[in-house]
Formats: structure tokens, C-alpha cells, sequence
């Protein structure tokens, strides 16, 4: 079905929107994959912040013109499916992740930061824990010197109980009287 003009740059202008607000497009061969199979995987990148579109590659090139996905603009052949996020890693994570479990998902390559990503790179950039993952690991390395702090002082003030207690009551004797 063939897309008359008003269609085409409606399509343009939401791809252009698309790619100024994602940090990583990931861009993957879909030839052979059951309906079933892509609409589990619609499912699982909607949930995720990711947005997967299959449109033409002239359409796609052009959306692209001017933003930092222009690097990846001579990729844009065959069959392809776009997955753009926001999250840094979120598209690669999701296509990678299918792709492990369907080998009809072929990962072709992607941007990231306005570089072009070979499918090593995209594979690496999926590797990368999510942020919520980061930021969790540097609060547990920032808590870690303190909280060990804490351990040691309260084994201290626990060993030195026993000896303090007695002072206490001799203390608190005299005031009595």
C-alpha cells in the first residue's frame, strides 16, 4: 500500500520527533518473524520506553537528516525494524534480548551519541546494566565506607559496654545523694 504525500511527511515529522528526543537507535533485519513473535516483541519494548517502527528506508532517511542517527543513514537497507529510546540502553537491551531468542531477528547496527554502531557495538551497548542498576551500585559504593564505619563504631561501643556501664551507675550515685 502506497502512502499518498500528507501521509508521508506525517510519517516523517513523527520519526523527526522520535529521534530528537532518543539517545539510541537500534536497527535490526525482521525477514522470517511470525506475527506472533513481533507483536511479543512490540509488547516487551513498549513496556521498556522503546519505540519500534518498520518503515521505509527512504522515509527513515529522511527523518533522520540532521539528527545524530544521520551517521547510520547508508545502513538503512532491506527489511528493517527501528527501535528508538530515550534510555541509553533500553533498544539495544530489548533487540538483543529477542534476537537470543529468535534467530530470524538480525541486528544490523544503530547510533548511539552520533556514532554508528556495528553489531558488536549494539551487543556491548546491551550489556550495560539500566540505569536504575547503575544508580543502585553507586548508592551501595557510596553507603559502603559509611555503613562499615557504623558496624565498627557500634562493636566498639558494644565492647566497651560492659566497662561503662558500672561508670554510669557510680555517676548517676553521687547525684543522688
Amino acid at each position: 500500500m502506497s502512502l499518498n504525500r500528507s501521509e508521508k511527511e506525517a510519517v516523517i515529522s513523527d520519526v523527526t520527533s522520535l529521534a530528537a528526543k532518543a539517545q539510541t537507535l537500534v536497527m535490526a533485519e525482521y525477514r522470517g518473524i511470525t506475527v506472533a513473535d513481533m507483536t511479543r516483541l512490540r509488547n516487551d519494548a513498549r513496556s521498556k520506553g522503546v519505540t519500534l517502527s518498520v518503515l521505509k528506508n527512504t522515509l527513515a532517511r529522511r527523518a533522520v537528516a540532521g539528527s545524530a542517527f544521520e551517521v547510520v543513514g547508508d545502513q538503512m537497507t532491506g527489511p528493517l525494524i527501528y527501535g528508538f529510546s530515550e534510555d541509553a540502553v533500553a533498544a539495544a537491551k530489548v533487540v538483543a534480548d529477542f534476537a537470543k531468542t529468535n534467530d530470524k531477528l538480525v541486528i544490523r547496527g544503530g547510533a548511539f551519541g552520533g556514532k554508528a554502531l556495528d553489531v558488536e557495538g549494539v551487543k556491548q551497548l546491551a550489556s550495560i546494566p539500566s540505569k536504575e542498576v547503575l544508580l543502585a551500585q553507586l548508592l551501595g559504593l557510596m553507603q559502603s565506607p559509611i555503613s562499615r564505619t557504623a558496624r565498627v563504631l557500634a562493636a566498639l561501643a558494644e565492647k566497651r559496654g560492659g566497662g561503662e556501664a558500672p561508670a554510669e551507675a557510680a555517676a548517676e550515685a553521687p547525684a543522688a545523694a
